[in-house]
C-alpha cells in the first residue's frame, strides 16, 4: 500500500518527470529527504521508465493509427515478434474481445501505413483488423497526474 503523500509525489512526476525534488517539496509540502527516499523506492518497484511525449509530425510523420488485430493462430507468435521490432510500431499491446494485439504506429504518409497493413494481411494472414486513424491528441498520459483527484481515484481505506 502507498500513502497519500506517495501519490502526490507520483502526480508531480506524472506531470513533469524532470521536476526537481525541491519543486515537488514546495508543491506537496513533503520534506525533500522523504521525496528522495520515495522516488528511489518508486524507481525500484513502481516506475517502469521515463519517456518524452513527442510530436512526431514535426519530423514529418503525419500518419498515426491504432490498429486492433485478430491474428491467424498459426502465425500469432511470428506476428508478435514482427510487430515488436518494427520501427514504425510505437506501442504494442496484447488485448482481448476477439482481438490479439493492439498497436499504435506512426508513418510519414498514409500510403506507407497502407503498405504496412498489406504486409500484415499477406505475410501473416491476419484474420481481421480494425484501423483507427489518430487525428489529434486530446488527452494523453494523465491518469494519476492531478493531485486534486487522488482521493477520488483511490479510496481513503487504501491509504495507510
Amino acid at each position: 500500500m502507498y500513502k497519500k503523500k506517495d501519490l502526490l509525489i507520483l502526480a508531480a512526476l506524472r506531470n513533469d518527470a524532470r521536476i526537481s525534488l525541491t519543486d515537488i517539496s514546495k508543491k506537496t509540502e513533503i520534506p525533500i529527504s522523504t521525496i528522495y527516499e520515495r522516488v528511489q523506492l518508486f524507481q525500484q518497484k513502481l516506475i517502469k521508465g521515463y519517456t518524452a511525449l513527442v510530436d512526431f509530425s514535426l519530423f514529418g510523420f503525419m500518419a498515426r493509427a491504432t490498429i486492433a488485430i485478430k491474428a491467424n493462430p498459426s502465425k500469432k507468435e511470428l506476428l508478435r515478434e514482427y510487430l515488436f521490432v518494427h520501427q514504425n510500431v510505437n506501442s504494442l499491446y496484447r488485448i482481448n474481445n476477439g482481438y490479439d494485439f493492439m498497436i499504435e504506429c506512426v508513418f510519414k504518409h498514409v500510403k506507407e501505413l497502407e503498405e504496412f497493413l498489406d504486409v500484415l494481411d499477406n505475410r501473416f494472414k491476419v484474420k481481421s483488423r480494425d484501423v483507427f486513424y489518430l487525428i489529434d491528441d486530446i488527452k494523453r498520459e494523465s491518469f494519476l497526474s492531478n493531485p486534486h483527484f487522488i482521493d477520488m481515484v483511490i479510496p481513503h481505506d487504501h491509504f495507510y
